[in-house]
């Protein structure tokens, strides 16, 4: 009886340990879809009016902010990294120098980025292209 016992607690506590790390990867995955749908936002918006549109991405406060008040917050689980053009980029000592921004073009082109999302060894990529300003979603493994 106590061996049974032992074996369903050992099972209860495998599960509640990959029920939270999925829970993690579900933050991660709907935090990357967001972010992935607010660069196609933007790309669709400078296209439309004609003027540059940028999306802010701030790693710190895990938060981005893109055209028309849109804004929003990024999975509070794991690491968040923004990777983008030099030129995109704010300067040191400004008030935004923690942030990064990727700005889409009227023509459809962008200054392109990447915006990583990771926890537990995987995670989700954003990328935007710098010459067609395509947004593609993407997982990425933990290398070794």
């Amino acid at each position: 009886m106590i061996l049974v016992m032992a074996l369903i607690a050992g099972a209860s506590l495998l599960a509640v340990a990959a029920f939270g790390s999925g829970m993690q990867g579900m933050k991660l995955r709907a935090g990357a879809k967001d972010v992935a749908a607010q660069m196609r936002f933007a790309r669709a918006v400078a296209i439309s009016s004609g003027q540059p549109q940028d999306v802010i991405i701030d790693p710190i406060a895990r938060q981005w902010q893109g055209p028309k008040g849109r804004q929003g917050d990024l999975p509070d689980v794991g690491e968040v990294v923004f990777t983008g053009a030099r030129a995109s980029q704010f300067a040191p000592g400004e008030q935004n120098e923690d942030k990064g921004t990727v700005r889409f073009f009227p023509d459809g082109a962008a200054t392109g980025g990447r915006v990583r999302l990771l926890a537990n060894g995987g995670g989700w990529d954003v990328d935007v292209g710098w010459l067609t300003g395509e947004v593609k979603l993407k997982r990425v493994q933990a290398t070794p």
